[in-house]
């Protein structure tokens, strides 16, 4: 499937920031399973912008304005070749090792009833396990953009039944870590004819014999050819698509335009 990517982001500040800096994770990898046929990453203020790759084998893009500004636009975007195989995520860059991705952090810490919640899906096939996880949590949590933020950790989403994609991704974390499974979360683009276009999140967990799978407790379903993976990490803080800092600007307001969609005939 041959999937278009473009999203604007629009920051404005209310008085002039100077020695502002982005880090950006938009630019998805290339391995088997998609090929990234063209890709942009532009920033209209005047400042360097560095490409790089970071410990878990994302694309980086590093951005810095030393003069002050009062508007930054980024816009991104591309087309991307992807295939099904069946959420197996194959010649994918790894420079970690999965045991790795045991570890828990403070977004995607089990409390009590996530690892009472992960028991009860514990199977003999850690496989069978790790595809229960996904259908309990889709059975039991709301969609709901209202309730959660970015700081949001799992314990706190799983307790109230409610959230957004990166809530279900954290609690699918840290209950197959309870598991010994490894798991981290994955950040990219979901192309749905019945889905608004937005960023989306996602797991991976590792199997033996079988190596990085992907599964989507927000959809109920594998990572399927309607997935782009941009970045992985052990939580969102790892594969955040922007993270910045600056000094001065006063209040900040952001805006965010997305559209994914399936180029037709191209396959």
């Amino acid at each position: 499937m041959r999937i278009r990517v473009d999203y604007t982001t629009v920051y404005d500040y209310t008085l002039p920031a100077s020695g502002v800096v982005q880090l950006l994770r938009v630019e998805p990898h290339g391995h088997e399973d998609q090929t990234v046929l063209r890709w942009r990453v532009d920033v209209d203020a005047d400042g360097a912008l560095r490409r790089a790759t970071d410990m878990f084998g994302n694309v980086t893009h590093s951005f810095y304005a030393d003069a002050p500004i009062e508007k930054l636009t980024m816009t991104v975007g591309g087309e991307v070749d992807t295939i099904d195989t069946g959420g197996v995520i194959r010649g994918a860059n790894e420079p970690l090792p999965p045991l790795i991705y045991l570890r828990s952090t403070e977004l995607s810490t089990a409390d009590a009833a996530i690892i009472a919640f992960a028991e009860e899906q514990r199977r003999a096939d850690p496989l069978e396990t790790l595809h229960g996880l996904m259908l309990a949590i889709y059975g039991r949590a709301r969609f709901d953009t209202g309730v959660t933020d970015p700081n949001t950790d799992a314990a706190t989403a799983f307790a109230q039944g409610s959230g957004v994609c990166q809530d279900f991704t954290h609690i699918f974390c840290a209950a197959a870590r309870r598991l010994g499974l490894p798991a981290r979360y994955v950040s990219g683009h979901f192309v749905h004819p019945e889905t608004q276009p937005a960023g989306h999140a996602w797991a991976e967990a590792w199997v033996d014999d079988l190596g990085w799978v992907g599964f989507d407790p927000t959809h109920g379903i594998g990572a399927s050819e309607r997935h782009i993976r941009v970045a992985v990490g052990l939580d969102y803080l790892d594969a955040a698509p922007v993270r910045g800092a600056r000094r001065g600007g006063g209040r900040e307001s952001m805006v965010v335009a997305v559209a994914t969609h399936e180029m037709s005939g191209q396959q």
